[in-house]
């Protein structure tokens, strides 16, 4: 299950849920801290299929988009049967990455358990880092970022003067 729904001007979120799978939890019946990296993954494709963002997708135009930091922050814990709502945000950035931010909730009383971000880089096919933005990157920015034009600027600053 996943819900779309853009943020301010550029974040763009997807939510989607999944289970906790028995082979997640250690012997304790908690997830094992190193499956929230998966659970990232999850939210990152979920994300990707929503808005045309995916793995695939960048390797269509020649290029792959392997992560280059990623952190997490525990909060709380999840057992086998728990199932977790995965908040991904995209968030734009000038550069040439992509940024994401995760939230993770357990679904049965919406406790905020773990939280972290991502970075990822453009390579090409030949693995060589690409230190510009793609075009195809572009062109998924100008389609899905709206941006404020200038009217829209100063219609807002002249309703601020006037109340």
């Amino acid at each position: 299950m996943s819900q779309k729904k853009k943020i301010g001007l550029q974040q763009l979120t997807n939510s989607t849920i999944v289970p906790v799978r028995f082979s997640e939890v250690d012997a304790l019946g908690i997830v094992w801290h190193g499956h929230y990296l998966k659970f990232f993954e999850d939210g990152r494709e979920a994300f990707g299929r929503e808005y045309e963002l995916g793995y695939l997708d960048a390797y269509k135009h020649k290029f792959a988009t392997p992560l280059v930091k990623i952190n997490v922050d525990f909060k709380k814990i999840v057992k086998y049967g728990d199932q977790v709502k995965i908040v991904t945000t995209y968030s734009d950035s000038p550069a040439a990455k992509i940024l994401f931010k995760y939230e993770v909730f357990r679904l049965s009383d919406g406790e905020l358990v773990a939280m972290g971000e991502s970075i990822q880089v453009f390579m090409n096919m030949e693995h060589e880092l690409h230190i510009t933005i793609p075009p195809f990157f572009e062109e998924w920015k100008k389609k899905n970022l709206k941006t404020e034009t200038l009217t829209h600027k100063k219609s807002l600053l002249s309703q601020s003067i006037n109340n």
